[in-house]
């Protein structure tokens, strides 16, 4: 996806956020590596994910603080945890399994803190858990989805956010307990509130997946220039890839691909929302590279 001017405030607001998470004075700092870098890389050919991208990376290394979001990205896993057994019970009530699971895993994407956009804070996100539930799914590619799943081998998930991992791993489940092998795909390193591998393994991740690779690197979303070779072959044999949130969405959408992607977001802002031709709000499964 093309950067909008409407990303300007939504980037800054999250440097702000971040540096204030580090809470070592590094405000303005931050600050102001992330506005130099912005103004460098700002033009209506880039891509949104590579500018944020050079954004966080010159306001981290200001902040001088590898991860700020830790204590919060734990506290996210803990508060949908407890969300977890209605989720499974909504799935087990379910006619149709991989629905219900598929429309779970989009509930914790509302799990994206410092943006303005979704909630700033995990203990928000109870009072949310059921009203998202019920809205269901308004852009709907499931049944392809569901089809593309079916006739794979092995099928890659690019996980998001933290606390939104509890719900994906549902969603997870039925994908392997129908025989498929699935991959897990996490950030290459801590950045903002996504699951990098060691809060994978800090939840057991690894024990509901048959492996798991990374992006390579400091990355929102995915970068060509750091894609590993593994993840490379992995993407060029397996069936299809699942990519959660609007980060993955972003990145991948500006990539030729070698397999299908299934996007599964809700789509929290303008510019995304316009390139997916709906409404702001809305919760989306849509497939792309067919």
């Amino acid at each position: 996806m093309k950067v909008r001017a409407d990303c300007a405030p939504c980037l800054l607001r999250r440097v702000l956020f971040q540096a204030r998470l580090a809470g070592n004075g590094t405000e303005f700092s931050a600050m102001d590596a992330a506005l130099k870098a912005y103004a460098a890389g700002f033009s209506p050919d880039a891509c949104s994910a590579e500018l944020a991208t050079d954004v966080h990376t010159a306001a981290y290394a200001a902040m001088g603080t590898a991860d700020p979001y830790r204590a919060m990205k734990e506290e996210a896993d803990r508060e949908a945890a407890r969300y977890v057994p209605a989720a499974a019970d909504f799935i087990d009530s379910s006619d149709d399994r991989f629905a219900a699971a598929v429309r779970v895993s989009i509930v914790g994407n509302i799990m994206d803190f410092g943006s303005g956009i979704a909630i700033d804070s995990p203990d928000r996100f109870g009072e949310m858990f059921q009203s998202l539930l019920d809205q269901g799914v308004g852009s709907d590619q499931t049944p392809e989805l569901e089809k593309a799943v079916r006739t794979s081998g092995t099928v890659l998930y690019a996980f998001d956010n933290c606390g939104e991992d509890e719900f994906d791993r549902l969603l997870i489940r039925e994908m392997r307990a129908d025989g498929k092998r699935v991959l897990g795909i996490v950030r290459g390193a801590p950045i903002l509130n996504d699951v990098a591998r060691e809060d994978a393994l800090r939840i057991g991740l690894d024990r509901d997946m048959d492996g798991i690779l990374d992006t390579g690197g400091f990355c929102i979303g995915f970068s060509e220039r750091l894609m590993p070779p593994e993840l490379r072959r992995e993407m060029a044999s397996a069936g299809v890839m699942i990519a959660k949130g609007m980060a993955n969405y972003e990145s991948l959408s500006e990539m030729e691909l070698p397999l299908p992607v299934a996007h599964l977001l809700r789509a929290k802002c303008v510019p995304v929302a316009s390139s997916l031709d709906v409404p702001v709000g809305t919760n989306v499964v849509r497939m792309a590279h067919l």
